[in-house]
Formats: C-alpha cells, structure tokens, sequence
C-alpha cells in the first residue's frame, strides 16, 4: 500500500490531532514523505518504519512531534530538515539506516530537547569510540541505543503504559468483601464435618461388636436425615 493512502486508512475519519500515526511498511514514492501535511501540526507520534525512505525533505512542519520512528530505511543524510520541522522531538529511532558519518549525527544538535538516539544497524556504529564521540557531539542525549553513558538501560514507556492499562478499569478485579477464597474454606469445612462424623459413625458401631446390616443401615439413615 502506498503512503498516501495508508494516511488515510489510519485517519479513518478522524481529525489529524486526534492519531499517533503509524505508517510502518507501507511505500512512498522516490524515496520521499507523501500524505503528510500542514494539517497535522497537532502530531506527537509518527511512525514510518520500512518505507523505503531516502530523503526527509517534503517532511511537513511537526512543531510538537515528540516521538519519531524511521528505522531500516535508506536515509544516509537530510538530518538538519528534523531540526527545522520537528523542533521538539525527545525520541528519534534511525536504526538501520545508511548513517556513516558522524558528521550526519552532527545534524541533530539543534535538537535541544532530544533525549534519546538509536542508531543500531547503521555503520556509523562499527566507528571507534562510537558512543563517547556522540555523547560529546551531542550533549543534550541521555540514551544512545537504549542506554546512558554508564550503561544504565533506559526506561521502557510502552511497558510502563501497559502497567497502567492493567490497573484500569478494564483489569480491574471486582470490589468489596467478597473473597471467593471464603467459599472455598466453607466447603473444605463441611467436607471434613461429614467425614469426621462418619468415622465417628464407623467407631460406634466398631466398639460394640459387629453390627448387623439392618442397624447399620438404620444408623447411616437417622445420620444423613
């Protein structure tokens, strides 16, 4: 499915400030964005995962895009255009793209709010002394490919958010002082009543001699009723 269309499928009649826009697989035309436009400036999330991408110039104006996801694409250049249209970014997946250089990296020092960086899968990884060099060119970054500068693992938002999606309402257990283990000790103690009476039964009739099967019929009889 092409870019222009998946946009729209995504939409599905919402307003543009109302989506976090995933567009992962689909295809764009000559390497470039299409279907996006002005009318998403409300935009905090877009996702464009394997679409082919090669340049970001028709990247419209993104003012409060937060988070932005271009992994395994063909972008080898054209960083400094995220500065200039997505000027609040705190997230930027590159990951496996044609990223060699850290002069490429050196586009992104204007985002000053950026927070975190992947570049997994791009050559620039295989440099020498890698992680010190963008920590340094990049000052404003605490996470390089999931981790700070004392590899301390960054904090996973998508687990964090699904802790509190199951302490909602819709996972949420029934309320009140109902317990249905209560149910359960209740029936435990019948059982051992019954039990413990028949062998008191059993005794009974053990300690007087033997029974005949009449009384011993009689008996179980009165003990059920």
């Amino acid at each position: 499915m092409d870019m222009k269309k998946r946009v729209t499928l995504e939409l599905r009649g919402r307003s543009p400030a109302e989506v976090k826009l995933v567009l992962d697989n689909s295809r764009s035309a000559d390497g470039e964005v299409e279907g996006l436009t002005d009318d998403f400036k409300e935009l905090e999330f877009l996702s464009m995962v394997n679409v082919g991408l090669s340049s970001l110039a028709k990247l419209p104006s993104l003012p409060k895009l937060r988070k932005l996801e271009l992994s395994d694409n063909n972008l080898s250049g054209s960083l400094e255009t995220l500065s200039e249209k997505c000027p609040n970014l705190t997230y930027l997946n590159l990951s496996g793209n044609k990223i060699k250089e850290l002069s490429t990296v050196e586009a992104l020092q204007n985002l000053k709010n950026l927070q975190s960086l992947d570049l997994f899968n791009c050559e620039i990884t295989s440099l020498e002394d890698y992680r010190e060099s963008v920590f340094e060119l990049l000052p404003q970054v605490t996470y390089l490919d999931g981790f700070d500068q004392d590899d301390n693992e960054a904090p996973d938002s998508e687990a964090e958010d699904e802790g509190q999606y199951e302490d909602g309402e819709d996972g949420a257990e029934p309320t009140g002082d109902y317990d249905e283990d209560d149910d359960d000790e209740e029936d435990e103690e019948d059982e051992e009543g019954e039990e413990g009476a028949e062998v008191r039964l059993g005794y009974g009739f053990c300690g007087h001699g033997e029974a005949s099967s009449t009384e011993t019929a009689n008996a179980k009889a009165n003990f059920m009723s």
